[in-house]
């Protein structure tokens, strides 16, 4: 049983070079429907995007998509989501997809993955909010990220006191385990944002 109600998942408008992206995807797309958790994504159907929305909504999870309207034409929008909700700025769907979402989850993918994924550190890191988030390290995707933070540790970038927090999951069955340890380790990171995100 899991206390997580819903996730938002970064992950690429492409499928990538391994097979493997793929099918973690759509695994992790059944996973949340088994667990009767709600899917908040990027709103596309191109790539990994439509790929974990397809899973998800074909297994029975309730998917909500959040695109912005100059983004429809190049993504595509996948229309057959419970929720669609198009947007008028990148801003606005990045505030939508963190307020409607418990935890994050970071699937492989290009410029735009990373940037929402260390944003969401970023705010964490800063005391902005309390959720976990999760990189999806299919077949080590993830792995130059982590060397990079720790290569930012030694020389001292990120301090004590100042951890970036995640957690690391090598293959989609372990995402939601890992999550969940996150939140019982520190249970009050489970909390909503505690700022107003708007300053940042």
């Amino acid at each position: 049983m899991t206390t997580i109600q819903s996730i938002c998942v970064y992950c690429g408008s492409g499928e990538g070079r391994d097979p493997a992206y793929v099918a973690a995807a759509e695994a992790f797309g059944r996973i949340l429907a088994e667990y009767r958790i709600n899917l908040v994504y990027g709103g596309g159907n191109l790539g990994l995007m439509g790929r974990v929305a397809a899973a998800a909504g074909e297994a029975g999870s309730h998917v909500t998509g959040i695109i912005p309207e100059f983004l429809s034409k190049r993504e595509g929008i996948h229309r057959d989501v419970d929720e669609l909700i198009v947007v008028p700025d990148m801003h606005t769907r990045k505030r939508l997809m963190f307020e409607k979402s418990d935890a994050f989850v970071a699937l492989p993918g290009g410029i735009g993955t990373l940037e929402e994924t260390v944003e969401m550190l970023t705010w964490h890191q800063l005391g902005q909010h309390r959720k976990p988030l999760a990189l999806a390290n299919i077949n080590g995707f993830w792995n130059p990220l982590i060397g990079l933070f720790g290569h930012m540790r030694e020389e001292n970038f990120i301090r004590a006191g100042m951890e970036v927090s995640f957690v690391v999951a090598n293959t989609p069955q372990t995402i939601l385990p890992a999550l969940e340890e996150a939140i019982a380790r520190h249970p009050r990171d489970h909390d909503p944002v505690i700022d107003d995100i708007e300053k940042l």
